[in-house]
C-alpha cells in the first residue's frame, strides 16, 4: 500500500519504524540488564540503574514520542497521486484507537516508569515497591504495545 504514496509518506514511515526500534529498545534490554545485575554490589548496581534511567528519559521515552508524530504525520501524509484527500483519518478505528494507545503509553512512561527508575538509581523509596512498579509498569507498556501493532497491521475500520 506504501508504494501508492508520496515521498513525505515514506520519510515519515521510516521515521516512524526507526524510532519505534529506539523507543522499545529498552523494554528488551532493560529487564535483562535488570536481571543480570541482581548479584552486583549496590554501588555498581545503583550506576547501571542510573544509566537505565537517564537513557529513558534522553533517549527512549524522546523516541516515543517522535513515534507518535512520525504516525501523525503518517496520517496527514497518506495521500494517493495528485488527490488532496488522505487515506487514513482519524474516522478510522485503528487511528483513534492507536493515538489513545500511544497516549497511554507516553503517560505509563513518563508518570510511572521513569519517575520509579529515577528513585531506584537514587536509592530513594522502598526498593521492592519500586521494583514492582517499574515491572508493571513495564508489562502495562508491552502489552499496549501488542495492541499497537495489531492495530497497524490490520488497520481495523479501514475500508479500502
Amino acid at each position: 500500500m506504501s508504494q501508492a504514496f508520496g515521498g513525505m509518506y515514506k520519510v515519515m514511515l521510516l521515521l516512524h519504524l526507526v524510532s519505534v526500534v529506539v523507543a522499545f529498545a529498552a523494554g528488551v534490554v532493560h529487564p535483562l540488564m535488570d536481571a543480570r545485575s541482581r548479584d552486583a554490589d549496590p554501588g555498581t548496581r545503583r550506576s547501571l540503574l542510573g544509566w537505565m534511567a537517564q537513557n529513558g528519559r534522553m533517549v527512549h521515552f524522546p523516541a516515543l514520542v517522535l513515534v507518535g508524530v512520525f504516525g501523525l504525520g503518517m496520517v496527514f501524509s497518506s495521500k494517493v497521486g495528485d488527490s488532496d484527500e488522505n487515506v487514513f483519518g482519524f474516522d478510522q478505528a485503528w487511528v483513534s484507537i492507536s493515538l489513545l494507545v500511544w497516549i497511554a503509553m507516553c503517560g505509563i512512561v513518563s508518570g510511572m516508569l521513569m519517575p520509579a527508575e529515577r528513585k531506584l538509581a537514587a536509592g530513594e523509596g522502598d526498593t521492592g515497591a519500586l521494583e514492582k512498579k517499574v515491572a508493571i509498569g513495564g508489562q502495562v507498556t508491552t502489552v499496549l504495545f501488542l495492541v499497537m501493532l495489531y492495530l497497524m497491521i490490520w488497520k481495523p475500520g479501514l475500508d479500502l
